[in-house]
């Protein structure tokens, strides 16, 4: 007996599940969204901190959005955002080596450099990892020096084991829009957009999934049970895992395989007189206890200055990561107005990935269930929504 029926329901309320229920009603289908925890956004989180001027935001995950968004766009669009979007001015990334903040540059060695183009038009990403093709490319100590350290800023981990293929993907671009751009108060305010008119119900972790009679039957922690003719499953590889482990054995087994990363991000806001390192995008650790640091300056402020530590995990507790940031920053901890911890989570993505994805596809055929997420093709805002545009086509048809 079932508490609730739905013509769709999409297990989770990130970027990916939020964009299927939007292209969904784009196709005359209410969809409802259900989410474990209280927060819509996923890997998108934006905090806000309370000061005497009023709000100041910092994101704690993902932090900037392109004009080759092309996905992402239609949605805002469709949501009548596009006219609100803030450009967010182009600054320059340095980099921590020890105690010293340095240019990206000067780490270089020009001699690796020499033959780059021909190599760059010769080589090929597919088959190879991050570290092979790159490496092959600009030469080895150049991409332990330079690059390594940069990709793992990019997707908060240790990215030589990724697959090539999976960076970095060519997408047209909107020469209308902005190159890069944020929301009025950060990227959180797109995701309330975009979820605006989408009934969405947090706090509703599932429990388990069967199908019976042509339709499945979801499982909530509280003891309810909702019916639904078509499933969206819009969650990290491992909760997909376990919920199709009944339904699709096959799937579940593959996607099982798929490893997930551990993150802990720390965003500190400081007066903007206080911080010594001059304006930047952000700082990318080399052998360092973060990743990177992503600086809140290229939407600038005149009263406030926010920085986000995405650090390793296992490394430091919270007072010695305090310590770390306030030397990076040239601060102590009493300069330091308020901070925010959040533990993040992202796939680790390997060689042989693509087909593992085209088995589970395979798995997915005729099937009136859908995967989507940030663990298909890519990592980025946009490549989850080409896998959700792709997978609501399959679905549902149309465009």
């Amino acid at each position: 007996m079932s508490d609730g029926v739905v013509d769709l329901l999409v297990i989770g309320a990130g970027i990916s599940g939020l964009g299927m229920a939007r292209m969904a009603k784009r196709r005359g289908v209410e969809p409802l969204v259900i989410e474990a925890g209280s927060h819509i956004g996923g890997a998108i989180d934006t905090h806000r901190f309370h000061t005497e001027q009023g709000a100041y935001w910092a994101e704690l995950g993902g932090h900037t959005c392109y004009n080759s968004y092309g996905h992402l766009l239609q949605l805002l669009q469709e949501t009548g955002q596009l006219d609100d979007l803030v450009v967010k001015r182009k600054l320059r990334y340095s980099m921590q080596i020890g105690k010293r903040l340095t240019s990206i540059p000067s780490q270089l060695k020009f001699l690796e450099l020499l033959g780059v183009l021909p190599r760059l038009l010769m080589s090929k990403k597919n088959g190879r990892s991050v570290g092979e093709y790159f490496g092959g490319i600009i030469g080895r100590e150049n991409f332990q020096r330079v690059l390594s350290p940069a990709l793992d800023a990019v997707v908060c981990q240790p990215a030589a084991e990724f697959p090539a293929d999976a960076l970095f993907r060519k997408k047209p671009r909107r020469k209308e829009i902005m190159r890069s751009y944020t929301g009025v108060e950060g990227l959180q305010s797109l995701i309330d957009g975009i979820a605006s008119g989408i009934q969405v119900r947090t706090q509703s972790p599932v429990t388990g999934v069967e199908r019976n009679d042509g339709r499945y039957q979801v499982r909530l922690q509280s003891g309810e049970t909702i019916e639904a003719s078509l499933l969206v499953l819009a969650v990290a590889p491992d909760v997909a895992a376990e919920l199709l482990a009944g339904l699709l054995p096959e799937a579940a087994s593959r996607i099982a395989e798929i490893g997930m990363a551990d993150i802990i991000s720390q965003a500190v806001l400081l007066r903007s007189d206080q911080a010594s390192i001059p304006r930047l995008a952000g700082i990318i650790g080399r052998d360092d206890d973060f990743y990177s640091v992503v600086s809140r300056d290229p939407v600038a402020d005149e009263h406030y200055r926010a920085f986000t530590f995405h650090f390793r995990p296992d490394r430091r507790d919270e007072a010695a990561r305090l310590e770390r940031i306030g030397q990076v920053l040239g601060v102590s901890e009493k300069d330091i107005l308020a901070g925010v911890t959040r533990q993040n989570r992202l796939p680790s993505l390997r060689l042989g990935h693509a087909e593992r994805i085209d088995r589970i596809d395979r798995a997915l055929q005729g099937q009136s269930l859908a995967l989507t997420g940030n663990w298909f093709s890519g990592v980025s805002i946009e490549d989850s929504l080409v896998r959700t545009h792709d997978e609501c086509q399959r679905l549902l048809g149309g465009d």
